[in-house]
């Protein structure tokens, strides 16, 4: 069983993002470690992009702090690898086609498997043009998570049929971002997703509180959060480790009562 299947397999999965070198690469190595220890069954690390597309404005300034303390592909490479020295909770990319394209597609997928990274997000990657990394994945041993939304209709079971590592299942439209509520009928979509394959799947977008992750939790196999993570992370800076480990225990906790 891979790592990403791992962390699903003894209860709801909680899922933790940060935005790699924000406010710089060394808070980002004492984060790994303490997400873990808090709770986070898995993490995403975002790879600094000048246009990430999919996100909202507090990734998006995220993403601007950690380019502007010069965070680069390579160090994130070799900050995981350090990482991957303490950490055991499966480790995935969330990025975008041009910083991959830039890097060399091969060389990226290389350096994945070198330095422990179990999978990567693409969210400008259509499900119909998967097979311009796919292949390198599997050479590689990366899992490509797919993303399925809500107005992925019919094309959900199709997704899913294809699916590695486990669904993202995006709760609602538009970028990421704090919601007050969640209005999609993610019970639907996940249906959907679990009629046409065993992966797991994870709810993320909007997801900020204990009771909203509660709840995505319950009709899914876990609940992803980023950009209230984020805000910590902007909020404290250097000092943000406590403040998230604190929050990512309440929200671990609240998605293994669902």
């Amino acid at each position: 069983m891979s790592r990403i299947r791992n962390a699903f397999a003894n209860g709801k999965a909680f899922i933790a993002f940060v935005t790699a070198g924000d406010p710089d690469l060394e808070t980002t190595a004492r984060l790994l470690p303490a997400l873990e220890q808090a709770g986070a069954d898995l993490i995403e690390i975002g790879v600094p992009f000048s246009d990430p597309v999919a996100e909202g404005v507090v990734i998006q300034r995220a993403n601007e702090r950690a380019l502007a303390a010069g965070t680069t592909t390579d160090k994130l490479f070799e900050l995981v690898a350090e990482a991957r020295k303490t950490v055991s909770a499966p480790l995935v990319f969330l990025t975008y086609l041009n910083p991959i394209f830039t890097y060399g597609t091969e060389r990226f997928m290389k350096r994945c498997r070198e330095c422990g990274v179990d999978g990567l997000i693409v969210p400008d990657l259509p499900f119909e043009e998967k097979g311009e990394l796919l292949p390198l994945c599997r050479t590689y041993g990366v899992e490509l998570v797919p993303l399925v939304a809500p107005t992925s209709g019919e094309r959900i079971e199709r997704i899913a049929r294809e699916a590695e590592g486990f669904v993202y299942c995006v709760s609602s439209m538009g970028v990421t971002g704090v919601r007050t509520e969640i209005k999609t009928d993610i019970g639907e979509i996940v249906r959907h997703v679990k009629a046409a394959t065993d992966v797991p799947c994870a709810v993320g977008f909007g997801i900020s509180t204990p009771e909203q992750a509660r709840k995505m939790a319950a009709v899914a196999d876990g609940a992803i959060v980023g950009s209230a993570i984020v805000k910590l992370v902007e909020q404290y800076g250097r000092d943000c480790t406590g403040p998230v480990s604190d929050y990512v225990r309440d929200m671990k906790n609240a998605v293994r009562e669902a």
